[in-house]
């Protein structure tokens, strides 16, 4: 995972990764980064709320603690080639979606006030 500190300070969040998954704190806040995996971009915002709890979105959070970027899913693709019903050559393209590879992802720290 790439890792980038939007802010300067003394004191970001802790994390552990796991294949698939991050997860915040002392087992806080856990997101499967794979399960959110799309065909576009995806960004997930990790906030803390005004008691301090680790909140996934900005609407419910107080200030932002982390970010998560995932990338959009990439696909290989395959070209098929077969007979129709007629005996006519034909070629399909068939897309098959690659591994989720957590090292494609990003994450964004924020600097947490003491």
């Amino acid at each position: 995972m790439n890792v980038i500190y939007k802010t300067e300070g003394s004191m970001y969040v802790d994390y552990e990764l796991s294949s698939k998954s991050i997860t915040f704190g002392d087992d806080d806040l856990s997101i499967n980064l794979k399960n959110r995996q799309r065909d576009e971009v995806v960004t997930v915002d990790v906030c803390a709320d005004r008691d301090g709890y680790l909140v996934v979105g900005a609407a419910t959070g107080y200030r932002y603690v982390a970010q998560i970027e995932i990338p959009a899913t990439e696909y290989e693709e395959t070209v098929v080639e077969g007979t129709d019903d007629e005996g006519n050559a034909t070629q399909e393209t068939q897309r098959t979606a690659k591994d989720f590879n957590i090292d494609n992802c990003t994450l964004y720290l924020y600097a947490m006030e003491v």
